[in-house]
């Protein structure tokens, strides 16, 4: 298998600050693997999901809704992340 290290220092050592440290001291660095567009898109779509369940949970507490009609939007908010953390990662 091949280890493809990036060095960003004079002694070669890997550098990425959101890899952990691998057990030899490498590091691994993370390459987009999508067009910036496709990362645009997945943002727009994680704050456009963010907004709609922040709604739905003011409406929700407005009416005095049960707490179990507010479990639901834990799915929602999932979505929404994972917009944000797609587009965060570039992948």
């Amino acid at each position: 298998m091949l280890n493809n290290r990036l060095s960003f220092s004079s002694n070669g050592t890997g550098f990425d600050s959101f890899s952990p440290e691998g057990e030899d001291g490498n590091y691994e660095v993370c390459i987009a693997n999508i067009s910036p567009k496709e990362r645009r898109r997945r943002l727009n779509f994680g704050i456009a999901q963010f907004v709609i369940s922040l709604v739905i949970l003011a409406v929700l507490l407005i009416i005095g809704a049960d707490k179990v009609w507010r479990l639901p939007l834990f799915f929602l908010f999932g979505a929404a992340a994972s917009g944000f953390f797609q587009w965060r990662d570039k992948t």
